[in-house]
């Protein structure tokens, strides 16, 4: 299974913005062909699909985070982000990526992280 690394987290206050970057460790592995997403999960949550980028560059979001989040990807870079603006306290997780077939990363095909922790606070 590929092995994906996430990075980009850290302490914001609401309001505030951060962009997570997402690329497989290695560089055998390309996401050129693949649908790539942004999970998170929260303390005592289950973990949630919160954005995905298909290989042509059709993405989906959930509702929670729609135009509020940015997903994109950097096929060059074998990189992807997610630019995440207006942050709620309720955007507090570790945010995780995965890589799939299709639009709802079922199933998803790399191994989970450690994931890069978000948390939004005054």
């Amino acid at each position: 299974q590929v092995q994906l690394v996430e990075s980009g987290g850290g302490l914001v206050q609401p309001g505030g913005s951060l962009r997570l970057s997402c690329a497989p460790s290695g560089s055998i592995f390309s996401i050129k062909i693949y649908t790539m997403g942004w999970y998170r999960q929260a303390p005592g949550n289950q973990r949630e699909l919160v954005a995905t980028i298909t290989s042509g560059g059709s993405t989906n979001y959930a509702d929670s985070v729609k135009g509020r989040f940015t997903i994109s990807r950097d096929n060059a870079e074998n990189t992807v982000y997610l630019q995440m603006n207006s942050l709620k306290p309720e955007d507090t997780a570790v945010y995780f990526c995965n890589v799939g077939y299709n639009i709802r990363l079922q199933p998803p095909l790399g191994s989970w992280g450690q994931g890069t922790q978000v948390t939004v606070s005054s």
